[in-house]
This record gives C-alpha cells, sequence and structure tokens, in this order.
C-alpha cells in the first residue's frame, strides 16, 4: 500500500493492488523469459558454449513441468540446468535458514521441481559430509573468510585458459548488461556511457592502451550498483538521506569488485572515480584534480552527460543541447574543461541510448520533476 501509485488515493492503490494479482502469473512469465533470453545472450557473449547457454536460459525449469519459460517436463530439460537449480536452491536457502531446511525443502520439492536422481546424489553427499565443504563459514570463521574460501575452491576447479584482450573486452560488456538490466530506467546506461567516453577519448588523442582502459572502466563504472536495491534506483523521486548513503556506496563497490583482479587496478580505481569531482567535492572519497587521471576525468564528464540524456524514473531525458548546457555550469570547478570540449565536439554524432519503450513508464507529472545537477539515478 505503501510504494503502489504512492501519490494515489486508497482506492486508486487497491485498484492497482488488484490489477497487479490478476495479472501475476502474466507478469512472471514475461519477466523470467527477459531474464532467461538475457542470461543466455550473456553466456554467450563471455565464450562459453551454448550448451552452457541452454542450461542459463532453462535455469528455471520444473521437473513436472510447472516451471519457465518453456515448461519443460522432466529429462527434457538440460542436465546442467537440473543440477544448477538444485544448487541454486540449497546456497539460498543454506544461507538464510541452514543446510538441515535447505535439505528438508529440497526433498520435498524433488519430483516437482527438481530432478529425484539428483536429489538423491544431493542428499548422498550432504549425509558423507562433502556437500558443504568449503561453501558454510565454520565456527569461528568470518563470511568474508568463507566468501574467500569458496572462491579459491571454485577457482581450483577452472580449467586452465589465458584470455585475449577481445575476450576480456566481450566479458566485460556481458557484466555492463548484466548491470544495465537490474533497472528498466538504466537499461542501456553503461553501453551509453561508453559511447560517450570513446568519443571523448577519440577527440583527446588518447593512446590505444589508454583508449582501451576508458572503454572497460566505462563499461564496468556501475557494477557496485548490483548492491543497490531496485527500491533506490526505481524511486520515482529524490532520494532520502539513508538512501542516498547507500546509493553513494556504489562508487567503492565498484572498486573493491574490480580490485579482487590484479590486473585490474588501474581500471578499479578509474571505474570507482566516476562522480568525484575536481574540486574535491565528489564521492567515495572526495579526490581531486591532481588525484584523477585523464581517464578518470573523461569517465566522470560522461557518466553526468549520459544520466543527463537519459530518461529517469522522476523526469525526461534532456535534449543534448540542454545537457551540455547543465554540464557547462560545473566547468573547469568539478569538471574537466578539456573534456568537457571535446565532449561538446562529438555531441552531434552521439546517439542516446535509451530503456525500452515498454519498459519506461514514466510518472505523468515528470515534467514537473527537479532535476538536480548530480542526476539521482546516475
Amino acid at each position: 500500500m505503501a510504494n503502489v501509485v504512492p501519490d494515489g488515493s486508497a482506492m486508486r492503490k487497491v485498484a492497482r493492488i488488484l490489477r497487479i494479482a490478476v495479472t501475476q502469473h502474466k507478469n512472471n512469465e514475461e519477466m523470467i523469459q527477459l531474464r532467461c533470453d538475457r542470461g543466455a545472450s550473456i553466456v554467450r557473449k563471455i565464450g562459453l558454449s551454448d550448451q552452457v547457454a541452454q542450461a542459463v536460459r532453462s535455469l528455471d525449469e520444473h521437473w513436472d513441468g510447472s516451471g519457465y519459460p518453456e515448461r519443460r517436463i522432466g529429462s527434457t530439460i538440460s542436465p546442467l540446468a537440473r543440477v544448477m537449480a538444485v544448487a541454486q536452491h540449497l546456497d539460498v536457502f543454506a544461507l538464510e535458514q541452514g543446510p538441515e531446511q535447505a535439505m528438508n525443502v529440497l526433498r520435498e520439492r524433488s519430483g516437482r521441481w527438481f530432478d529425484p536422481q539428483i536429489v538423491k546424489a544431493a542428499e548422498s553427499l550432504h549425509q558423507r559430509g562433502a556437500l558443504w565443504m568449503q561453501c558454510l563459514p565454520g565456527p569461528e570463521e568470518s563470511a568474508t573468510q568463507r566468501e574467500l574460501a569458496a572462491r579459491s575452491a571454485v577457482l581450483d576447479l577452472a580449467p586452465a585458459s589465458r584470455l585475449r584482450a577481445s575476450h576480456i573486452d566481450s566479458i566485460c560488456e556481458a557484466f555492463a548488461e548484466v548491470v544495465d538490466a537490474k533497472s528498466n530506467f538504466t537499461f542501456r546506461h553503461s553501453m551509453g556511457v561508453t559511447d560517450v567516453a570513446s568519443a571523448i577519448g577519440n577527440a583527446m588523442g588518447l593512446k590505444p592502451e589508454r583508449k582501451q582502459l576508458l572503454h572497460r572502466a566505462a563499461l564496468l563504472h556501475d557494477l557496485g550498483k548490483l548492491r543497490i536495491p531496485n527500491s533506490i534506483l526505481d524511486k520515482p523521486g529524490k532520494l532520502d538521506d539513508a538512501e542516498w548513503a547507500i546509493m553513494r556506496q556504489h562508487p567503492a563497490l565498484t572498486r573493491a569488485i574490480l580490485g579482487r583482479v590484479r590486473q585490474f587496478n588501474e581500471l578499479a580505481f578509474v571505474a570507482g572515480a566516476h562522480h568525484e569531482k575536481l574540486d574535491g567535492t565528489g564521492y567515495p572519497d572526495r579526490l581531486a584534480a591532481k588525484d584523477l587521471s585523464v581517464e578518470a576525468r573523461i569517465l566522470a564528464v560522461s557518466d553526468v552527460y549520459g544520466a543527463l540524456v537519459e530518461d529517469r524514473p522522476y523526469r525526461s531525458g534532456f535534449a543534448p543541447e540542454k545537457a551540455l548546457a547543465m554540464l557547462a555550469e560545473s566547468v573547469p570547478n568539478k569538471l574537466d574543461a578539456d573534456c568537457f570540449e571535446a565532449l561538446v565536439s562529438a555531441a552531434p554524432s552521439l546517439t542516446v541510448r535509451q530503456p525500452q519503450p515498454q519498459s519506461c513508464a514514466l510518472p505523468a507529472n515528470r515534467e514537473n520533476a527537479t532535476a538536480a545537477f548530480e542526476p539521482v539515478h546516475s
């Protein structure tokens, strides 16, 4: 009642809730279909096999045919998908309710949601104490230590391979799609910011290796938003202080995630600095001009421009000319003058990547929404 039609009357709220209830099955089907298709597309993009892509697409299928997206039954479901479905269930339930409860629910759903033979295999491993090795923290082990141990165990199982530069770029693009898919209103934001950053980098004559760094940082700059609740990302209005505090965590989260890969140290810094300002008023670290590389400055300009020209839950996107005028007010104190001039020269050739039309239902009073320079959901 609090979140549905926030400004509406009680009658409008009840009517909307009833409509959601009536269309729930259809809505679930559409949402899962989109998630399955997008997941399979991302898996193919990072170079995995079609067999793996099909398994990801079938992850929500149920043994009895009640799942999505194709209502496959029994052995017609990919074997990999059947194993992953059990693993996903065990992971969620074990972390929230403990291993025994996870196994109890798994047994209850055997033959309905899950392949009985895979359930038996999980039961056997559980009885032998081998199912949860490296997965759950020991009595004196922190969650962070458990995470590191689990990560190490998984990496030990992975086949050795050397990634080509083009393969790394594809992986970056795939993760950008993951981030953008989190919210309808940022559906193409990472790719849009990358377009802008690349155009600025070209106009400024960056060397190829620096353009490659900038390209990857732009794709991954919002990776930390995977930890930000959608209630904040999709809020049709200004964020309160508590919500702002959470939102401001995302650049630091981006840096922390990318920093786990030793070769990505500089990439992590550039990507995590996209909300820093030259005068030290940005976040998360209040860095100043002397601390910010050219690539970080380009990304900061690109991110603000991208956020201004794109639609948001609380307003429609500004025309490029208006967005440039708004940015100009922050040059050179907050945003780099050379980067801004490069953007001005490149702007006529840029295409705004907007959200999918069917997903972008802006509020009726959007033209009256206040747009601050620091876009709420940028």
